[in-house]
């Protein structure tokens, strides 16, 4: 897309515009055929960018976070439904696979991700932003569900390291993000603990979606601050990325490089690439 359409992007060169006019992007992930896909939450849709084509497809209710597993399945988080659904793009069906744990409808889920065994790991924040109501789900992939974290203010968006051996997770109203170990085998999180403050705006918003890089360094969206925050492996801010829009809402890195660092933007409806050398040049010592 030309960015000379959206002139406040042309501040930032090192930004390129994939896609505006968006309704509330977000869950930017790669599939295995190097499609990029991510959810228009606002128009009950998931997107679809592919050799410079962006398609989508209606699937109802509230689409959020996206995890793709290893056949090219999307999985999303549906928070009007209460449910985790799945998405082939094969055949355009969409199935529900999650509804409720021990009994009762889901909280509203937000954000997933696979580990390394195809585990499911989501969050439920629910109406959680001002009581402790928000947990933490696994769904093993044997079928077993259980919950791994309870009594958090939001818990919103999450990543497992490279290793696939930590889990971070972000409690948006609280402005900080945890960290445990992750035993893949078991579905547990081990001596998770609260392990970076990463700020955010006085109002609503905080640490929202996340990815690390290959050097350990996690990438978070910080909802209403119009940044991407750099955590290193010791949970200091060693950068803050300006993008264009205050709401950045996720971010996901390209497996192929070549569109870098892709950040979904909710206040202004954008999908957007940053530079792979752009990246590299501000986080060098």
């Amino acid at each position: 897309m030309d960015n000379q359409n959206f002139p406040d992007i042309l501040k930032y060169p090192e930004i390129k515009l994939i896609a505006g006019d968006i309704q509330f992007p977000e869950g930017p992930a790669f599939a295995p055929d190097g499609s990029l896909w991510a959810v228009e939450l606002k128009a009950n849709s998931l997107l679809r960018y592919s050799n410079g084509l962006l398609d989508r497809y209606h699937v109802g209710g509230a689409p959020n976070g996206i995890a793709i597993d290893v056949k090219g399945n999307i999985w999303f988080c549906d928070s009007e439904n209460s449910a985790v659904r799945k998405f082939n793009p094969a055949t355009k069906e969409t199935e529900t696979v999650i509804s409720n744990i021990d009994g009762e409808p889901l909280n509203k889920p937000n954000d997933l991700a696979f580990d390394k065994l195809e585990n499911l790991v989501f969050t439920c924040p629910g109406e959680s932003k001002t009581e402790p109501s928000g947990y933490v789900c696994v769904f093993m992939k044997n079928g077993a569900i259980k919950k791994i974290a309870a009594e958090k203010y939001f818990p919103n968006g999450l990543a497992f390291s490279t290793d696939g051996k930590t889990l971070v997770i972000a409690e948006t109203y609280r402005h900080r993000l945890w960290k445990g170990e992750w035993n893949m085998h078991t579905g547990e999180w081990i001596n998770a603990q609260p392990w970076c403050d990463t700020g955010g705006p006085d109002g609503p918003g905080g640490p929202d979606g996340m990815a690390f890089d290959d050097y350990g360094n996690l990438f978070v969206a910080v909802y209403g601050t119009g940044e991407i925050r750099v955590i290193n492996t010791e949970g200091k801010i060693i950068h803050a990325i300006k993008i264009p829009g205050p709401n950045p809402t996720n971010c996901a890195f390209d497996p192929s490089g070549k569109l870098g660092l892709v950040v979904t933007e909710a206040g202004h409806g954008y999908l957007l690439s940053i530079a792979s050398n752009h990246l590299k040049n501000k986080l060098l010592p």
